[in-house]
């Protein structure tokens, strides 16, 4: 039996799906929204607070986001890209928490300085060009870079303890970073939707989605407990299922998706909630990648806050599992092998010959394995203090390219239908950090008609909409300030 068509069907229930419905419940009142989560609760995949690293990716630590030139020049374009990208969802949480709709900042967001810590002489070299580049740049002004040993242990002591002497070694430092609790952010932003009238299901898997003659699209789905089917139609539809929407973008036959691909890599992070070292541990810090390894698998000691509790956490170690979510199929990795796409993936396949490699050498690490790579971190790390935990499962886009044939590509894309009304989100990080950005071009791009209309709400949600930021460096000062002041940070 079908139900009454809906203005907008959201599938998934995470971040994206979260924002995406928060923002046109803010900008479109009247519209009728339904959420369809497979699991019993929202959050609970990618969003959840210990399937990610939680970094509030700013592009004030990760290396990957500042390439080197052969020169040993670094361009930091795509940096300050990522960083505007967050002022974005900065201001809009901070006009959800002014008009009651987040609870107390402290709750989904904390200040924690994010740091870069590097060893050997050619990373140092690296790291330096890296903090010329960016000291200039307003969104990255108060970045501090040190090759002292005292300076960097006043920093994060961890670090520096029983470290080998002559080592050549630095650091930087941005004060104003933070810790993003995205489950916690995504239960609050499904809790206000409910007041405000959305339908959000759990426990509804959809099954298939057909394009009608009448333009809109008809949801298949069954219902978890009990395997009750059912049917809705919408007329717009957003697929923010994690790694499970490439298959549902595949069921829905549109031929934009033709060509796409995703890898699945796990991961496995080291958990602390020793008191002696979260309190002398209050940073988020990054470092170079493995040879081979992807650019996810950068690896980080993290300050946590998950539930008002600090923890630390180490990683990533990669694992391997065919499923494309934590709660996926085996067969998602077969299943998803198309005439279009079979031809990229094995391109990217036979150029990754060390992302193999990495992925076995990940496989082979035990406990203290593991552990030996945290010290090079925290030298002094003890094997009892740290415990092991699964994280979630990322999907990373692989897809067709004119001069290679296939690539894998690090970060999000949204795929969109031609005539805009379904998209659906691919990729990973940073994607929760950059939600409220990568929806704010799904407006643009699935709602022609309406976004005109919609900039003045837009506007006072985000004030700098349509706009940079980096150019104008008063500009930034004042708008960075001001979220500081509403999000209760301090640098």
């Amino acid at each position: 039996m079908v139900k009454d068509t809906v203005d907008v069907v959201l599938i998934g229930g995470g971040i994206m799906s979260a924002t995406l419905g928060t923002l046109l419940s803010e900008l479109q009142p009247d519209w009728k929204i339904s959420v369809f989560e497979r699991l019993h609760d929202v959050g609970l995949e990618s969003s959840n607070a210990w399937n990610n690293a939680g970094t509030g990716h700013a592009a004030l630590c990760e290396l990957n986001y500042t390439p080197e030139g052969p020169d040993g020049s670094v361009d930091p374009a795509k940096a300050i890209s990522i960083n505007e990208q967050f002022q974005q969802s900065r201001q809009f949480w901070s006009s959800l928490v002014e008009q009651g709709v987040l609870d107390a900042p402290s709750t989904f967001i904390n200040s924690t300085p994010h740091m870069t810590f590097v060893r050997g002489e050619k990373d140092v070299a690296f790291l330096k060009a890296r903090y010329e580049a960016l000291k200039t740049q307003p969104l990255f002004s108060g970045i501090q870079y040190s090759e002292d040993s005292r300076v960097i242990n006043q920093w994060a002591p961890l670090l520096m303890q029983k470290r080998r002497a002559g080592e050549p070694f630095a650091a930087t430092r941005v004060p104003a970073g933070t810790d993003v609790d995205f489950g916690a952010l995504t239960h609050q932003l499904f809790d206000n939707l409910r007041a405000r009238g959305v339908d959000v299901v759990t426990n509804r898997e959809v099954r298939t989605l057909k394009r009608q003659k009448d333009g809109t699209w008809l949801i298949k789905w069954r219902n978890s407990l009990g395997r009750t089917p059912g049917s809705t139609r919408a007329r717009f539809v957003f697929v923010g299922a994690g790694g499970w929407a490439l298959k549902l973008l595949q069921r829905s036959g549109i031929p934009e998706i033709s060509g796409f691909g995703v890898f699945p890599i796990g991961g496995q992070f080291l958990k602390t909630t020793n008191p002696a070292l979260v309190a002398q541990h209050q940073a988020k810090v990054y470092s170079q990648a493995s040879v081979g390894a992807p650019p996810m698998s950068v690896p980080h000691l993290d300050t946590r806050v998950v539930d008002g509790e600090a923890a630390l956490m180490f990683g990533p170690f990669a694992t391997f599992s065919p499923k494309f979510l934590k709660n996926g199929s085996m067969l998602d990795i077969v299943t998803q092998v198309r005439a279009g796409n079979i031809g990229p993936m094995l391109k990217v396949a036979i150029d990754n010959p060390s992302l193999i490699t990495y992925l076995v050498s990940e496989l082979l690490k035990n406990h203290a394995k593991k552990v030996d790579t945290l010290r090079d971190f925290v030298p002094t790390a003890k094997d009892e203090d740290w415990e092991l935990i699964q994280a979630g499962q990322r999907a990373q886009v692989m897809k067709k390219d004119p001069k290679k044939g296939g690539v894998l590509q690090f970060g999000t894309e949204v795929v969109t239908g031609a005539d805009g009304t379904i998209a659906g989100l691919l990729g990973a990080s940073p994607g929760a950090s950059t939600a409220v950005s990568i929806m704010l071009g799904l407006l643009q791009t699935c709602f022609p008609e309406q976004i005109d209309g919609w900039e003045p709400r837009l506007r006072e949600l985000i004030p700098t909409y349509g706009e940079t930021l980096n150019p104008r460096p008063e500009a930034a000062a004042e708008v960075q300030a001001e979220t500081a002041q509403a999000l209760a940070l301090t640098a």
